[in-house]
């Protein structure tokens, strides 16, 4: 929005300069983007008026003017082609310094004295017409400093405005800020009903009611669109920067700009029957008034006549109908267009027009009338005319509705951080037009006015206060919060302590997405449906994962595809199992191994990992050997030979192993991977450490080598160990086991060494051989087993 700061003065001068202003209006939201003068630096030149013109002796295209200033007469030589007697045009005489640093001086042109110069717009840089002199109105003061004339000591003022700002892309919607920001009157205008002259109206239909909830029309006979448009309006538009056409286009986009309403003017005598408001027809089209022609969509709501349509609603008009210099009698239409059915319309045929720009935003529906009753009176003083009768067409419950909104005193300073009296909010938000009423307990029930579309809940309402407050008056305060400290329970590892113990043995953290292609779904878990997305992002995030593995093997794949063969990583987060209906969500932490055990040195092997390396990895990550057991198993997406599942207190909790070869080859990977995953939930529960005093007598360690069969876990016969071994137990530990030459090729030795200590005294070996004894007999019983001798 460009407009004048002369013009808005004129509505409301606050006690600011100019920088003043410009520098509120930015902080309060409508960023300036320029100031320009709307002039160049000039002095010297006044109105002169031509008395006579004569052709220079030597020169056809120069004429010899005499000029005078009110007091004097001067002659001047001229090259302009409109200069002729009893034209009035700026007149710079002797001395006078123009744009460019320029100082007019006595010359002689072909031979003639010129004592001075007539100028044309753009040697003023009043604008850039350079087609001849600027031509002044009959009536301009001859002699006046043409500077003053014209009111030149101004500025063009261009905002940027946010899309929700519609209110402000007039100069009565800048006013209504500006005001409320120094808490200064507005002289907004009062608007006189023009009475009918005469009886003609011109019919109008609207077809499409919910488009075009109100539309006003009124006709205007006997104009005379030769007379010129007044000079102080051309002016006000051109610091608008729109070019002055006509006297009825002038005073539409005059009052567009000053009221904020658009309007169009047809030409009466080119509408066949009156006016019809509906959606284009198919395969209509439309000569638009720059020349083109556009084929109209069905969607895009016309002005028409009852043979044709004469312009796209909201954003432009056709030739047919438009306005000319033969057209006698108006037609003014000014309408309230829904934004919905507006929007994006224009950018679909290309174009952008002011009025597309404000209907797309939100037009005040209760101003078309104001509207049409300013041009009319406009219009009656420029080119004459008699009115007909406004015709209105109103669809009510179609037109926008607010409810009034609850405003509260405390909810403003939570959000603010500060506290405003009662008087302070009532007079800011009565500012911008807003209805407030006071009610109990701190309260406000305010009514939205029908021009702010932006304002709808209670913090649009505290938004507005701390624009007009000033953002830069707001405290600096930094957020309190009443916490209580957070209880440390040492039962129950928390995620943190997973993350610092997996980096610490070399792991990286990864993060993948939580959605996966359904063909990677079905690999890594078969027996499982999986949740697919109604509206997936990609095909290849269509289903919600099962399991982390699928995002860590991606990543794998991503690091091999780049020569990292060495990858360690892990994962923590949601796995998501069974339908919308009845959808699990469960906390996991995975992890993945694959390459050479050790980084590349001089001083280590280029061994690979394999599953006693991931193994031991988990049982120190979970650290309490014997609460978590691990059990061989098997899994669909693990080697049946390599695959353990993880148990606490007989609930499984996860699983470890290598992935199966089968799916080695359907993801291309030519290296062994071994992966882990376990539960969380149950993950973090651990035994709560108990104090217990070190004992001064010595330990008695026995160590025995037992024959089993190949089958029986080693799991089996230490849990059996332990159960016999009595209270005393401090250690027990799996040291070897062997299958070879001297022993039962079914068969095969694991070595154990128990160790036993007393808290009071020295254990005595009679004790020691009764406990071993138990134990030997225990498993004998249980697994077969004998004593390797």
């Amino acid at each position: 929005m460009k407009f004048s700061e002369q013009w808005l003065r004129s509505w409301v001068n606050p006690p600011a300069s100019q920088d003043e202003l410009v520098t509120q209006l930015s902080m309060a939201g409508l960023e300036v983007d320029s100031v320009e003068p709307v002039a160049g630096l000039f002095s010297g030149v006044v109105v002169g008026e031509v008395l006579a013109t004569e052709r220079h002796p030597d020169a056809d295209k120069l004429s010899v003017c005499r000029i005078s200033n009110g007091q004097e007469e001067f002659q001047v030589v001229c090259g302009a082609p409109n200069v002729r007697a009893g034209l009035k045009v700026p007149f710079a005489m002797i001395g006078a310094k123009l744009p460019g640093d320029f100082t007019i001086k006595k010359a002689k042109l072909r031979g003639v004295e010129s004592q001075g110069m007539l100028c044309s717009a753009s040697e003023l840089k009043v604008s850039d017409d350079n087609s001849g002199l600027m031509e002044l109105p009959s009536d301009a003061p001859v002699g006046a400093s043409f500077r003053d004339y014209l009111n030149l000591d101004d500025v063009s003022i261009e905002v940027d405005l946010t899309p929700n700002r519609g209110d402000c892309l007039s100069i009565a919607g800048l006013a209504r800020e500006v005001g409320a920001l120094y808490g200064v009157p507005v002289q907004a205008l009062d608007i006189q009903t023009v009475p009918a002259a005469i009886d003609g109206v011109c019919p109008v239909d609207v077809l499409e009611p919910s488009a075009c909830p109100r539309y006003v029309g009124r006709v205007l006979k006997g104009v005379d669109l030769s007379r010129p448009t007044p000079l102080w309006m051309i002016e006000r538009l051109r610091r608008s920067g729109i070019r002055s056409i006509d006297a009825a286009v002038d005073v539409t986009n005059y009052v567009m700009l000053e009221l904020g309403q658009p309007m169009h003017a047809f030409d009466l005598g080119e509408i066949k029957g009156g006016i019809q408001v509906r959606l284009a027809r198919p395969e209509e089209k439309l000569a638009l008034l720059d020349g083109q022609e556009v084929a109209l969509r069905a969607d895009t709501l016309v002005i028409a006549d009852h043979d044709r349509a004469l312009a796209i609603a909201g954003i432009m008009g056709g030739e047919h109908g438009g306005v000319s210099a033969k057209t006698s009698d108006l037609f003014l239409e000014s309408a309230f267009f829904d934004p919905i059915a507006v929007a994006g319309k224009a950018r679909s045929y290309g174009l952008h027009t002011d009025s597309s720009h404000r209907f797309e935003r939100g037009v005040d529906f209760e101003l078309p009338r104001q509207a049409i009753e300013r041009a009319t009176a406009l219009l009656m003083n420029i080119v004459g005319g008699q009115p007909g009768p406004v015709l209105e067409v109103i669809s009510t419950e179609h037109l926008p509705h607010k409810a009034p909104i609850t405003l509260r005193s405390d909810r403003i300073e939570q959000v603010l951080g500060l506290h405003l009296e009662a008087e302070k909010v009532e007079g800011l938000l009565k500012g911008l037009g807003l209805f407030v009423k006071a009610t109990a307990d701190n309260q406000w029930q305010v009514s939205v006015p029908s021009h702010r579309f932006d304002i709808s809940i209670e913090v649009d309402l505290i938004e507005e206060l701390a624009r007009l407050y000033g953002y830069n008056q707001l405290p600096v305060r930094f957020p309190q919060a009443r916490l209580a400290p957070k209880g440390y329970v040492e039962a129950c590892a928390e995620l943190s302590q997973f993350r610092r113990h997996l980096v610490a043995r070399g792991y990286q953290e990864v993060i993948t997405y939580s959605f996966i292609d359904e063909s990677t779904f079905k690999l890594f878990s078969p027996t499982l449906k999986p949740v697919l997305l109604a509206n997936p992002i990609s095909q290849d995030m269509a289903a919600m994962r099962a399991s982390l593995w699928p995002g860590l093997v991606k990543v794998l794949q991503y690091n091999l595809n780049r020569q990292q063969s060495r990858v360690r990583l892990f994962e923590s987060g949601l796995r998501f199992i069974g339908s919308l209906d009845a959808l699990v969500q469960e906390r996991m932490l995975a992890g993945l191994i694959s390459g050479p055990r050790f980084p590349e040195s001089w001083s280590s092997s280029r061994e690979t990992v394999d599953f006693f390396d991931i193994k031991g990895d988990v049982e120190a990550l979970l650290s309490d050997g014997e609460t978590f057991k691990f059990i061989a198993a098997e899994h669909p997406a693990l080697h049946p030979g390599q695959t353990a599942r993880i148990e606490r207190d007989g609930n499984v909790i996860g699983y470890v192993g290598a992935l199966h070869p089968e799916l080695l080859k359907a993801l291309d990977l030519d290296q062994p991977v071994y992966v882990f995953e376990l539960l969380l939930s149950e993950a973090e529960q651990r035994k709560l450490p108990r104090f217990q005093e070190l004992s001064r007598y010595p330990e008695v360690r026995r160590d025995l080598a037992i024959l089993v069969d190949e089958s029986v876990a080693s799991e089996r016969v230490l849990s059996a160990i332990r159960s016999q071994a009595g209270e005393y137990l401090t250690d027990l530990r799996l040291f070897d086991v062997y299958q070879g030459k001297g022993i039962d090729p079914h068969r095969k030795s694991l070595a154990v060494g128990l160790t036993w200590q007393h808290p009071s005294r020295t254990l005595t070996d009679e004790e020691i051989n009764e406990t071993t004894h138990s134990i030997l007999v225990s498993l004998e019983e249980r697994f077969n087993a004998t004593l390797r001798k």
